[in-house]
């Protein structure tokens, strides 16, 4: 005799066999450039990735060379044709970001939407662009994204981007810089636009200026002794264009290591320049915003932002 019970635990079973199959769905690792990456005659630096934690998981890992850029391709349970690029942080003095796929990118592709994590190149590695090098490769994902759009079932009108600590500054210069020429286009992908139609910057590196500023990013980029011109040029929040996407923007009151103001410092320039966005303080979280809070329920801020991402367009 089948009962109530041994359907309820039937169902939590298979629930429990689908969600692991979708965190172990296998990734595509490929590659932004068909040859050498732009500027990068005379560089003679190779991929090296090191352990965040000797005693973490295999994939936790960051990178302090990057040769080749790269995007890891999540892809939708069921694609509802929406995608995401998202950009890891690291200060830019590496990139942090494993091979299998983060949680993060698995919670929004159980959700629909194909994630492609972004490892981009750092300044420090000696490359001709020198801090305009990640924008070349977020630009080129961008373009990369949309032009494989039938490929992975998304829709090339839906493409958004998301960044997190240094990558949220880089997501932030994509948006405002989305159409800024930093290379020769070097194929038909290059035609296509690298504007996300809706940004999510997550306790983000902006400003460069002090006492503001993230030193550890301001000096990966811009050197110990940055001009006046430097720091303006590459302060995130400086000269943002009419057609700057809609932008949420989220922090943790208690971040160590990246002010709060950050975020309230692009709010306020956003607003000013009569952008669409949006403004999440937390009280708690730290240096990051979990996808479940101590107790174990979820935390708020990946529906908030799917929510004001969807009223944009994604």
């Amino acid at each position: 005799m089948i009962t109530r019970r041994m359907l309820l635990a039937a169902s939590a079973a298979a629930t429990a066999a689908t969600t692991l199959s979708a965190r172990a769905a296998p990734i595509e690792r490929l590659p932004l450039w068909p040859g050498r990456p732009p500027g990068g005659e005379g560089v003679a630096v190779q991929d090296a990735w090191v352990k965040r934690s000797p005693t973490g998981d295999a994939d936790d890992i960051a990178w302090p060379h990057v040769a080749t850029p790269m995007l890891n391709v999540v892809p939708a349970d069921r694609p509802d044709g929406s995608a995401l690029l998202m950009i890891p942080g690291g200060g830019y003095a590496r990139v942090a970001l494993g091979r299998n796929g983060s949680a993060i990118a698995r919670h929004f592709a159980a959700r629909g939407t194909t994630v492609f994590e972004l490892l981009y190149r750092l300044p420090h590695d000696g490359w001709a662009a020198g801090p305009d090098a990640p924008l070349q490769d977020a630009q080129r994902a961008m373009r990369l994204i949309r032009a494989g759009a039938a490929r992975w079932k998304i829709d090339p009108a839906r493409v958004g981007a998301m960044g997190f600590s240094a990558g949220g500054h880089l997501a932030a210069r994509l948006g405002s810089r989305a159409g800024l020429a930093t290379y020769t286009p070097v194929d038909t992908a290059d035609r296509l636009s690298a504007r996300p139609v809706a940004l999510g910057l997550f306790f983000p590196v902006i400003t460069l200026r002090t006492p503001e500023a993230h030193g550890g990013s301001r000096k990966e980029l811009l050197g110990m002794q940055p001009s006046e011109d430097q720091i303006r040029r590459y302060s995130a929040e400086r000269d943002l264009p009419a057609d700057m996407p809609p932008t949420l923007v989220a922090h943790a009151a208690d971040d160590p290591a990246v002010q709060p103001a950050n975020s309230l410092i692009l709010f306020a320039a956003l607003q000013a320049a009569k952008i669409p966005s949006e403004l999440m303080l937390f009280e708690k979280g730290g240096h990051g915003l979990p996808l479940e809070e101590p107790d174990g329920t979820p935390h708020p801020w990946p529906g908030l932002f799917a929510r004001f991402a969807r009223r944009h367009g994604l």
